[in-house]
């Protein structure tokens, strides 16, 4: 069965989506044909809100309606610590411990030569010029990969000649879990972190 153009156009466009293959933008594309109008026509809206609306901050890289962002304006926060994350959604992860006040830095990815990704493709420059201006540590939050391992690494070579504290968020074994479902490398990374108790 043929399928009418605009739904077609609509299945391809969903596909080209992360994570949403042919037979998952197939059942969008159906699921936004059956519901009313609109619904269909709010989804649109909140995606050009979305688009019109939300920038990236001139600071720190982050997602932000005002430039610059709440985390580097604000009052409570350190502005002599900054933690650098990959992604604008990891700043959400490390917000919800309510525990970090300091500022943060996103790299906007990490290093990955199998991906085309170098050096020149991140926020580096950036994170060195803020370094400059007085910052006393800065906390390498990146995921623990093979290209999140690279890219602290990198960072710290890079850094620890500024004069800065250079450190790296602890890895593990996750709370709540079991001890026999941990691979070999995040009881690696569990051991070495370990503390005094």
């Amino acid at each position: 069965m043929s399928l009418p153009d605009p739904l077609t156009r609509l299945i391809e466009e969903l596909q080209r989506l992360p994570g949403i293959g042919p037979k998952g933008a197939q059942r969008l594309a159906f699921h936004m044909l059956r519901t009313p109008r609109e619904q269909t026509e709010r989804l649109v809206d909140a995606l050009r809100d979305m688009k019109e609306r939300v920038t990236y901050c001139s600071v720190c890289n982050n997602i932000t309606i005002v430039d610059p962002c709440a985390f580097c304006t604000g009052d409570g926060r350190d502005a002599t610590i900054i933690c650098v994350v990959e992604e604008p959604q990891n700043v959400s992860a490390i917000e919800k411990s309510r525990d970090f006040k300091g500022t943060y830095h996103v790299l906007m990815g990490a290093l990955s030569p199998l991906q085309g990704i170098g050096p020149d493709d991140l926020k580096i420059k950036g994170l060195l010029a803020r370094v400059n201006n007085g910052v006393s540590e800065v906390i390498l939050a990146t995921n623990p990969n093979v290209e999140g391992e690279a890219t602290a690494i990198y960072l710290a070579r890079l850094l620890k000649p500024l004069g800065v504290k250079v450190t790296r968020i602890a890895m593990g074994v996750p709370v709540g879990s079991d001890l026999e479902y941990a691979d070999e490398v995040t009881m690696h990374k569990a051991l070495e972190g370990r503390r005094e108790v």
